[in-house]
């Protein structure tokens, strides 16, 4: 009997295990204008969700650098362009922009920073999107972020 029911609570444990959304991810960036994936998944089940930005890359973040930001797919691009005048002391984001929903600081190689943000901002209906903006990254360093 015992045995038993050693038996069936680890099966509980492992299953709760199995079940348990990941609520981060580790997003890399390189000196090839790129991120190492195209499309982040959020579990509803999320309170607050944590994207670490880390550069692999040698050059410096004046030459190469990389931000993570996360908008709605319709915002992307006007963000982007916005914040090309802003300048890489403001990590290429104009001011106090309501359309970003989170985003990291400008890093170069070698370095890395993370941002936590509330996952009832987002909506199950909505198309969200996170880029790099530092000028010109865009075209490349792009994907979507999916709320399941």
């Amino acid at each position: 009997m015992f045995a038993k029911l050693v038996a069936v609570s680890l099966l509980t444990l492992a299953s709760g295990q199995l079940l348990a959304a990941e609520c981060k991810v580790t997003v890399d960036s390189t000196d090839q204008m790129s991120f190492n994936t195209k499309e982040i998944t959020i579990d509803k089940s999320c309170k607050q969700f944590t994207v670490e930005l880390t550069h692999s890359g040698n050059l410096p973040k004046n030459v190469m650098g990389h931000n993570w930001v996360l908008t709605t797919e319709a915002n992307m691009q006007p963000v982007a362009t916005d914040g090309m005048a802003a300048g890489i002391d403001k990590d290429y984001l104009k001011a106090g922009d309501e359309r970003i929903i989170a985003h990291t600081k400008i890093i170069g190689a070698g370095e890395k920073d993370s941002v936590t943000f509330d996952v009832s901002k987002l909506k199950a209906d909505e198309k969200y999107s996170f880029f790099c903006s530092f000028p010109g990254h865009i075209s490349m360093m792009k994907g979507a972020v999916v709320l399941k």
